[in-house]
């Protein structure tokens, strides 16, 4: 006993969280079954996370639930759940570090270390197998191959909806829908997960009220922002509840987010500031690097712009992506944001210099993206007094906009292209602008349509 609290003692929260979750995941178990009536959902979560240091009765207990022994969770032999074979503890080794190899910015090594383990997961326990289906996909997706990580993760879902890590695999699929600008599958793929991890009651866990926020964030985009806040104010709710700060950060960022669609900056930069400090708290990610990012586009909106702190966000936002497993739209995005940060402070030339390599780079894996990169350089262009190159940009953006369909950014876009082409003075080209703004809103004429329903 006094052995096991001085491991207890020694060990790092954090470590001894991630070897809980393990052997939580390889048992089936959730973190409310592993709770029990010791220990809430949310302090279950937090114990994961490594926000707290069980004491050593309440691990007694979980390592029973777990099916493993105390000291397996407090030593360097760790041994995951219930499969006690030290012949796989490797691969396990292996995967632990090509996911943070991943996280750490590094998908290069993540790809060497699970290439090097690919013979051996044909006989693997079946979790292992698992996870290194899911490392694949989340490699996939940091590489720019939407469609390869769309894939694999639709295969994990198709296990189970319900099963332990689903929730994970249906954050990153909606994500990976999202980028690809397909945000009607970004919403309905983790509502229905949702629905099965409520049936359930799995709905209170860490996962589960991220992957709420993930719905939310799909109908930020799909325009129906007023079923987002309330989606946030539900989670919000439900994750004070829980003491879950990391779901609390998710929730208040895309609170801040709906406001700034709203056109409210000033209601939307101090929710974003709220979210900003509850995820420094928590964890140091991909997704504290993108909310910072998102502070910073809020902050270029605010009247007058903040364009020192600004700058501060997005290039501490591109120092933080570049470390992490981001893909190449988040750091475009961000980059572009940097760039609009350039016009704004007077400096065209370096805002077109950095925003044309963007549109070049994202036209096939995310057109709106590429053509907000046109539009921008295209003001750069009219700033410097080249008209006709500012014209040629933003008829580059038309291109990369057709065929786009329903999409509140691409509805933003267009009417900022009609907005460009009346400053042009090309009044047709406008008007045309304008008519697919509103197109893009899924708005129709009445007459038509009620002309179409007579024939």
């Amino acid at each position: 006993m006094d052995e096991a609290k001085r491991l207890l003692t020694g060990i790092d929260p954090a470590e001894l969280g991630a070897r809980i979750k393990r052997a939580r995941l390889a048992a089936g178990l959730t973190q409310s079954q592993l709770g029990g009536e010791d220990a809430s959902t949310g302090y279950v979560s937090r114990i994961e996370s490594g926000q707290r240091r069980p004491d050593l009765a309440l691990l007694t207990v979980l390592a029973a639930r777990l099916g493993v022994e105390v000291r397996s969770l407090l030593s360097v032999g760790l041994v995951d759940g219930p499969d006690p074979d030290a012949r796989w503890d490797d691969v396990r080794v292996a995967l632990d570090h090509a996911e943070l190899s991943l996280r750490g910015g590094s998908p290069e090594e993540a790809g060497r270390l699970l290439d090097g383990v690919e013979d051996r997961l044909a006989a693997a326990p079946a979790e292992l197998v698992e996870r290194a289906a899911h490392l694949r996909a989340l490699l996939a997706e940091a590489a720019g191959d939407l469609d390869g990580a769309i894939e694999a993760l639709e295969d994990l879902l198709e296990l189970g909806r319900d099963r332990p890590g689903a929730a994970a695999y249906a954050i990153a699929l909606s994500r990976c829908y999202r980028e690809s600008g397909d945000f009607t599958r970004a919403a309905t793929v983790g509502e229905a997960c949702l629905d099965a991890l409520r049936s359930r009651g799995l709905d209170g866990t860490d996962d589960a009220l991220q992957l709420a926020v993930t719905v939310a964030g799909a109908h930020i985009l799909l325009g129906d922002l007023a079923h987002a806040a309330r989606l946030c104010r539900r989670i919000i709710a439900r994750a004070e509840e829980v003491g879950s700060r990391i779901a609390l950060a998710s929730a208040y960022w895309n609170a801040s987010v709906v406001e700034s669609q709203r056109g409210a900056p000033e209601a939307a930069a101090p929710l974003a500031r709220r979210a900003l400090h509850l995820w420094a708290d928590a964890e140091g990610s991909r997704n504290l690097a993108r909310l910072r990012s998102e502070l910073g586009m809020i902050q270029l909106d605010l009247d007058p712009p903040e364009l020192d702190d600004a700058r501060a966000n997005l290039a501490a936002a591109a120092r933080e992506l570049d470390a992490s497993s981001a893909s190449p739209v988040d750091k475009s995005r961000n980059a572009l944001a940097s760039a609009r940060a350039d016009l704004l402070s007077g400096e065209p030339e370096r805002a077109r210099a950095a925003a044309l390599p963007i549109e070049e780079a994202m036209r096939s894996t995310a057109p709106v993206l590429a053509a907000s990169a046109a539009v921008l350089a295209g003001q750069a262009a009219w700033e410097l007094g080249e008209r006709d190159e500012a014209v040629a940009r933003y008829r580059a953006a038309i291109a990369l906009l057709t065929g786009v369909g329903s999409d509140r950014r691409a509805a933003e876009l267009w009417f900022e292209l009609g907005a460009r082409f009346d400053e042009a003075g090309l009044r047709d080209d406008a008007h045309a602008a304008y008519r697919s703004a509103a197109a893009a809103t899924g708005l129709r004429s009445a007459y038509d349509v009620g002309r179409r329903s007579q024939v």
